[in-house]
């Protein structure tokens, strides 16, 4: 990297994204951070491939004009179904592929991915893991409530535990004996995830191993994280957003953060009051 405290654009169709944000922060202490969250147009993981890549395209089309050094595909869905086909100019990353090398990595015999529905459909997280070790057993679960559940605050609600009961019930079943976050939402529900799946299983978060492959990359050249000091910042923008949306990412970075909201129809960088703050 030319820059010695590189931008990094980051991009989800939520709040969820804001885990592999936290999880950049940790790792990159220096680098600044843009993170585009489009909620207006959530979730990606019940839309067509072709909607998916244009969602995805607007996005990056977006963070680089905010003259990002680098990008991250902070949606496991995006990652699935429009990464190889997006025209980014800078290094990029997407979420499957660090989360399934990770999956492999701490799996015995029987890795459980959940996921929303288009990424399960998409079969590219037991692709991605059957290229690294085929002798592993791979069994997919579509979640398609989880990220509603997540976006409305009701990470400890008794519905999502039994929401989350009830998903899990046939992986669990069949003994897996790894389960891989296929959704940067999911981390958000690991207390739950592991109250569920007990001691016998090993949650792998893409979010986490997502980040080791950006410091991977980029510390090694920048600098960064040399002297621990706290990121410069992070600026937050959302296509639609209110209260809920600014509960959760301050719940997630650990600290007061202000959004810009940006018009979903392409007037992008034009600054709104959102509405609750």
């Amino acid at each position: 990297m030319s820059s010695p405290e590189p931008l990094i654009g980051v991009f989800d169709s939520g709040v969820g994204g804001l885990t592999v944000v936290a999880a950049l922060r940790r790792r990159l202490p220096r680098a600044s951070i843009v993170y585009l969250g489009d909620t207006a147009r959530l979730p990606y993981g019940t839309k067509s491939r072709r909607t998916v890549l244009r969602y995805s395209q607007a996005n990056v089309d977006f963070l680089e004009r905010r003259g990002v050094d680098a990008l991250v595909v902070a949606c496991n869905t995006a990652s699935a179904m429009a990464l190889q086909d997006l025209d980014v100019r800078t290094p990029y990353w997407g979420v499957l592929e660090p989360g399934a090398s990770a999956a492999v990595a701490a799996a015995d015999r029987h890795v459980g991915v959940i996921a929303t529905e288009s990424t399960v459909r998409s079969g590219a997280y037991e692709h991605a893991i059957r290229r690294l070790d085929p002798g592993l057993r791979v069994s997919q679960q579509a979640c398609p409530l989880l990220v509603p559940l997540v976006e409305e605050g009701w990470e400890e609600d008794e519905i999502t535990e039994r929401v989350v009961a009830r998903y899990l019930e046939p992986l669990l079943r069949d003994r897996i004996d790894t389960l891989l976050l296929g959704c940067t939402h999911y981390p958000l529900l690991r207390g739950v995830l592991e109250r569920a799946c007990g001691p016998a299983v090993t949650l792998v978060d893409s979010a986490e191993s997502t980040s080791r492959e950006v410091e991977r990359e980029l510390g090694k050249d920048s600098g960064v994280g040399a002297d621990g000091a706290r990121s410069p910042g992070v600026r937050l923008f959302a296509t639609d957003a209110g209260p809920r949306f600014a509960k959760l990412a301050e719940r997630i970075l650990g600290e007061p953060v202000a959004l810009e909201l940006i018009d979903v129809n392409g007037s992008y960088g034009q600054p709104q009051e959102v509405e609750g703050q």
